[in-house]
């Protein structure tokens, strides 16, 4: 009896077995058509949805900070990769010489003053000597008068009506002349006003220029962000104008370049939502979306342009700069150029278009 109920037992579990693998063969069966159908369908349902590329870098603006004057550098208070506020004192350059000149420039002012003084005095003497020759030109004319009376009653000579009359013109002329002096003299205080008066304003401007250069000795940070190539500012260096010393990365804003293939761009949109997988950061993804889509591609902003039109020319497919704008704070520092990947979604859901 248990010899039986053993054998029965085993052929159960054959059966149940042989059960189990005929099972799994028709699930495998079924299972790899479904799968194919699934993938199949997904790809169809998104076939074209998604653009995607490598070829985009994380963006910051830079703003490349130079001496305004020349001049050898006393201070420096910024070092590599330090972060900034907009103020801050980056480096000093000598102040000496422009204190100098400042002095030079008031003494001018000085001097200017001086001899706008001595005009206004030189003016108000033309008023007198004009009044003196006023009176004299009246005397002179009434005494002429009376010779020309005289004349007539034969009471004086001829040599003495001339004498009279010449005595009026000279008075006269001397009248004239005074006028003019005084006509001058105004014109030369710009029509009475010192403060217009020509030397005293080119005094005023070269303090105003010497004070301006003194400011400039200070170079102070435009914008909030990190310093980098300070290495070319240290004490006792020479600042020469014009020419960038330090670059100040700016944090106030992030943004990645995209160099699309113009193939990717039938139906890109500005404002479709976009991610963002930064090559630095294997597990952080961010979310943004398209700012802007550049107004030309690479090669005709290059400094040499492409010339296509010879024999050999080959087709190359062009790649458009795409901003794209992030729209969360990211995790990690974001550093000017790293690689990143980004994935566009040409076509969103309607409700998150209408959303944006």
């Amino acid at each position: 009896m248990k010899e039986g109920a053993i054998t029965a037992a085993g052929e159960l579990d054959a059966t149940e077995a042989r059960n189990r693998s005929v099972l799994r063969r028709r699930l495998l069966m079924l299972s790899v058509p479904l799968l194919v159908l699934l993938v199949g369908g997904y790809m169809w349902l998104t076939s074209g949805r998604y653009v995607s590329t490598d070829n985009a870098y994380v963006q910051q603006d830079k703003v490349s900070i130079a001496a305004e004057i020349g001049g050898r550098i006393v201070e420096v208070n910024v070092r590599e990769n330090q972060q900034v506020k907009q103020g801050d004192l980056l480096f000093r350059i000598d102040p000496q010489p422009f204190r100098i000149a400042l002095e030079q420039a008031e003494a001018q002012i000085a001097e200017a003053q001086v001899s706008v003084a001595e005009k206004r005095s030189e003016l108000a003497g033309t008023g007198a000597d004009i009044q003196g020759s006023r009176d004299a030109a009246v005397i002179a004319e009434r005494d002429l008068r009376r010779q020309a009376e005289l004349m007539k009653s034969g009471f004086t000579t001829r040599a003495n009506y001339d004498a009279a009359l010449h005595a009026v013109q000279e008075a006269r002329t001397r009248l004239a002349n005074a006028q003019s002096e005084a006509a001058n003299k105004r014109a030369a205080l710009r029509g009475g006003n010192p403060n217009a008066e020509p030397a005293l304003l080119a005094a005023y401007a070269a303090r105003d220029q010497a004070l301006l250069n003194l400011g400039r000795t200070e170079v102070r940070a435009p914008a909030a962000g990190r310093a980098s190539q300070t290495e070319r500012v240290q004490v006792g260096n020479m600042a020469i104008q014009g020419v960038p010393m330090i670059t100040v990365v700016r944090s106030d804003e992030v943004r990645v370049e995209a160099n699309y293939k113009e193939t990717d761009l039938d139906e890109m949109r500005v404002g479709q939502p976009a991610t963002i997988k930064v090559d630095a950061y294997p597990g952080m993804k961010l979310r943004g979306h398209v700012a802007s889509i550049g107004a030309g591609t690479g090669s005709e902003f290059s400094v040499l342009p492409a010339q296509n039109a010879t024999g050999n020319w080959v087709k190359v497919t062009q790649r458009v700069p795409v901003r794209i704008a992030i729209d969360e704070k990211p995790s990690r520092p974001m550093i000017a150029g790293l690689s990143t990947h980004v994935t566009v979604d040409t076509k969103p859901p309607q409700s998150a278009t209408a959303k944006r």
